[in-house]
């Protein structure tokens, strides 16, 4: 089970915006120096070149809807985004082609299995489900209206460049080293195009699905991505609308519900965000309204999930009051008056 370690933090709770940016960077700081000591977990090691990732880094970023950004450790350090672009291809999907196509060709639902499982496909009748595991995104890549593999390529780079506010590049050496690794996916891919699920090539959606993956960030651009989708779709740092709000609606209820793979029950349960992590280490939590934190720490749970990035999650949700289901009873002067 997900331990958060912050039941000695109090749950505040807050409809509107973040807390003065100094008490933002004394919470974020917190977070930080709280976590930067927790061993727990291991570096993914499935992909040889994600294996290199120093067990020690521990970065943390949180960018307000109004372009405030709050950091401590090693924000700026560099890391694939791996499953995390699932979430912004998503949004870039829905944006091209509409909510209701997206949702009848590859589904919204939990699978409740591992976020790779061909099992999930074969007993859903060939449907991937979610967007947020492997069979799912590799369908949602496939949908973006392209004429070839390359113009996907570019839609795919150029869109979550947009989200990040600058371009992104292609870390190359991940890119060759999940290519020759990827052979589940290509399984995946060839499992979907025997249902008639898959709108594209099977070799070449998996090929931009895996450079998707290797595109490289940092804590800082996760937490600009997310604000994006916080502030109905306009980035904070370049004013771009980049999506409509309908579609941050449409990719935030998914994270809600199957963001955390296997344990997004007991992320929201526990966090109360929209979020999505990566196998590299990286997570990004949404507070609608208020901003994203974007987290990076290597080491990881049994589910892929990073173990120092979900703890101070947890924190700052509970500290500046992110959490979509905490309240408080509202006083006034009228409290006790007789209506």
């Amino acid at each position: 089970m997900f331990e958060a370690d912050v039941l000695d933090v109090a749950q505040q709770s807050s409809n509107g915006a973040l807390p003065p940016g100094m008490r933002v960077d004394e919470l974020v700081h917190a977070a930080h120096v709280r976590y930067a000591a927790a061993d727990d977990g291991t570096v993914a090691d499935y992909i040889p070149a994600l294996a290199q990732a120093d067990p020690d880094w521990f970065g943390l970023s949180l960018v307000g809807v109004d372009g405030g950004v709050h950091e401590a450790g090693d924000a700026g350090i560099r890391f694939t985004i791996q499953s995390i672009s699932k979430a912004f291809v998503f949004a870039l999907a829905c944006e091209a082609i509409g909510h209701e196509r997206v949702h009848e060709r590859v589904g919204v639902n939990n699978t409740g299995l591992a976020f790779n499982s061909v099992i999930a496909v074969e007993l859903n009748a060939g449907s991937p489900m979610n967007p947020m595991v492997n069979a799912g995104a590799i369908a949602t890549t496939a949908l973006l209206p392209t004429s070839d593999a390359e113009e996907r390529w570019a839609v795919v780079r150029d869109g979550l460049s947009r989200f990040a506010g600058r371009p992104l590049d292609l870390d190359e050496e991940v890119y060759r080293s999940e290519t020759e690794t990827n052979h589940r996916n290509r399984a995946i891919a060839q499992l979907l195009h025997s249902y008639g699920r898959l709108a594209a090539d099977a070799d070449e959606a998996v090929d931009v699905y895996t450079r998707q993956c290797s595109l490289a960030v940092d804590a800082h651009d996760l937490a600009v991505m997310g604000a994006t989708l916080a502030d109905g779709g306009v980035n904070p740092v370049t004013g771009e609308q980049v999506v409509s709000a309908e579609v941050c609606r449409d990719t935030l209820s998914v994270l809600a519900s199957c963001g955390l793979y296997e344990r997004s029950g007991e992320w929201l349960f526990e966090i109360g965000l929209p979020a999505k992590s990566g196998v590299s280490g990286g997570i990004v939590a949404v507070a609608p309204g208020k901003g994203a934190v974007g987290a990076f720490s290597p080491r990881l749970d049994a589910a892929g999930n990073s173990v120092r990035g979900q703890r101070a999650c947890a924190y700052l949700s509970r500290a500046l009051g992110l959490n979509l289901f905490a309240s408080a009873r509202w006083a006034s002067d009228l409290d006790g008056v007789a209506s």
